[in-house]
């Protein structure tokens, strides 16, 4: 794969606020899946209930109804299939239809029996789990999106139902985080959200963007002279979305017009230097290291916490065709030189080690290029603060 996970929206139902009643009948809805398919999605995100701004909840009867069909005949055809719902009856009932990824825009919070349900499919089946921010069903009026710090209290929250869904019982490796654009956010906040992207990945669990045709964008393209502003005129905005969030290190985005996305990524990809094979990556964040670097003597002596994101450009064809270690690289060896790159002798700046970092990724005879992120989250910053970090992008044989 060459760029971030691409979910197709699937929406089997009469009212979501873009193509509600398009594909209600399974029949047309499972070609439309095999156009997103053929179109570049990854996964199609299937759902039977919209929750656009003052959508009507439907009974779990008509939401089964809707999504089963189309589940079974998108599994049976081997297209890998997200279930979107709010609801646990739901999920359980699409996870033993095939579903591979359970889509909870309410991170769990609307029905207390989904992380149950969660930790189960994920035991058993290996489902993922898709962890979204919202404060409820979306509110038109945005009297809900009150917010100090949006990013910050985004992220806080998202780790409260991670955390949740952990002690429950899903897996950590199975947990994605959705910041849930448009769920009680206003257009700003949801571009604030998107322009402090790493500090919700520093997280260290992967990032789904899903802004396809909101609102934000809508608001946006008021602003461009001459430009038609209706959820469909949308897909040209979302797809530079969907390119900067790949650049951003985005794990995935969710959109409507998946050949537009996939298009914007490859022309990002090409942008960026990391197009055709070199375009494969291998990526560890949130890597946590104890250091003692830092301009100050209580930094050299005290130390503090510090987290490495790593992404490699890595031609991954030859390790996949003869399932080979030899031709990849081992990211457990990866993250153990990582850990004593960083924690060896002290130095005054994060962009020492950040280079650090990279010439060492850069030493594996399979990566090609190295973007390393340094994060220093407890910075002796007198002001409230999130996270600051230092990004280098180091190619082989450039400096």
């Amino acid at each position: 794969m060459t760029g971030p996970v691409v979910l197709g929206v699937l929406n089997a139902t009469p009212d979501s606020f873009s193509d509600g009643g398009d594909y209600l009948e399974p029949g047309l809805a499972i070609e439309r899946a095999r156009q997103l398919v053929a179109a570049g999605a990854h996964v199609i995100d299937v759902g039977g209930e919209s929750t656009r701004p003052g959508a009507t909840a439907v009974p779990r009867a008509d939401e089964l109804e809707r999504v089963l069909p189309v589940i079974r005949g998108l599994v049976a055809e081997g297209i890998v299939v997200s279930i979107d719902t709010i609801h646990a009856e739901t999920a359980a009932a699409a996870v033993a239809a095939g579903a591979t990824y359970i889509n909870d825009v309410s991170g769990g919070l609307h029905d207390p029996e989904m992380l149950a349900v969660a930790a189960r499919a994920a035991r058993e089946h290996g489902v993922a789990l898709i962890v979204g921010h919202w404060r409820g069903i979306p509110d038109p009026a945005n009297d809900r999106s009150h917010y100090g710090d949006v990013v910050t209290e985004v992220r806080d929250a998202l780790a409260e139902r991670a955390a949740a869904a952990i002690a429950a019982g899903v897996d950590p490796g199975l947990l994605i985080l959705d910041p849930g654009l448009g769920f009680d956010k206003t257009g700003e906040q949801c571009w604030e959200l998107l322009r402090r992207l790493g500090e919700l990945r520093a997280a260290g669990y992967p990032v789904l963007i899903g802004a396809s045709r909101k609102r934000m964008l809508g608001e946006l393209l008021e602003t461009v002279p001459g430009a038609a502003t209706a959820p469909r005129d949308r897909d040209g905005a979302t797809a530079v979305v969907s390119a900067l969030a790949a650049r951003a290190g985005a794990w995935g985005v969710r959109v409507h017009d998946v050949a537009g996305t996939a298009t914007a990524i490859a022309v990002e990809r090409a942008w960026s230097g990391s197009g055709g094979g070199a375009g494969d990556r291998i990526t560890l964040t949130g890597l946590e290291v104890f250091a003692h670097h830092g301009v100050f003597d209580f930094e050299r002596e005290e130390g503090q916490r510090f987290f490495i994101d790593a992404e490699l450009s890595v031609d991954l064809r030859q390790a996949a065709a003869g399932d080979d270690l030899e031709n990849t690289v081992h990211y457990g060896e990866l993250a153990d030189a990582i850990v004593a790159a960083v924690a060896a002798d002290p130095v005054d700046l994060i962009e020492t080690v950040a280079e650090r970092v990279a010439q060492l990724a850069l030493s594996y005879a399979a990566v090609s290029r190295a973007r390393i992120t340094v994060h220093k989250p407890d910075a002796p910053i007198a002001a409230p603060f999130a996270d600051v970090s230092v990004t280098v992008d180091r190619a082989r044989g450039r400096r």
